[in-house]
This record gives C-alpha cells, structure tokens and sequence, in this order.
C-alpha cells in the first residue's frame, strides 16, 4: 500500500499563526509615544481653551471695569503658562523653561484688546 503524502495548504494570512505568535502592540515604543504626544495635547487644548474663556468673561465685562478686565486677562496668562508646563511635564521635560513664555500669549491678546 502506497500512501500519498499529506498535502498542507498554505495558511491563510488573515488567521493566526501558533507558530509565530504576533509581539505585544499594546506596551510598544510606538503606542506609548502617542499616548503620550494625545495626552499632552489634549491637555494643553482644556488648559488653553479655559484661559480663552477667562477672556470671554472679561470681553463681556462692563467697559468701565478696566481693572477687573486686566484681572482676568492676568489670570488667563497664568492658565497659558500652567498649560505650557503641563505639557512640559507630561513630556517629562523640565517645567522652568523659557517655553513659559508662550503661556504668556493669552495675557498679551488680553492687554492688548482691554487697555
């Protein structure tokens, strides 16, 4: 008796390979680097999207409240600033840079639309 020799067909692509297991996508380099750019990015966007709105609030001010509109404009740099450093953080880089400096910008737009 002859026996034929068991013919295997070729493995669909689409399926798993036991033989070759795929590596963990979930803990890669890759992903956590992107994780990483999401979150500091969505941070930085709430953070800088308060500030705005703390320049909404003074843009609705009576015009006779100049010191109050300065005020909030103050405090809207200090959100910018706190942004700025957020992100600086969560990209585990020094806070105290002169990055900072870029925080200042929604104080600026306030100066210069309210005195």
């Amino acid at each position: 008796m002859s026996t034929a020799p068991a013919t295997q067909r070729p493995r669909r692509k689409h399926l798993m390979d036991p033989n070759a297991p795929q590596r963990d996508t979930i803990n890669s380099p890759g992903t956590s680097r992107v994780q990483t750019w999401v979150m500091s990015t969505l941070v930085v966007s709430s953070i800088l999207h308060m500030a705005a709105g703390v320049l909404v609030a003074a843009w609705f001010m009576d015009d006779s409240q100049v010191v109050a509109r300065v005020g909030l404009s103050v405090i809207a740099g200090a959100f910018g600033v706190l942004a700025v450093m957020g992100g600086l953080a969560i990209h585990k880089r020094p806070v105290l840079t002169w990055w900072n400096l870029l925080g200042l910008i929604p104080m600026v737009v306030g100066f210069a639309l309210f005195l």
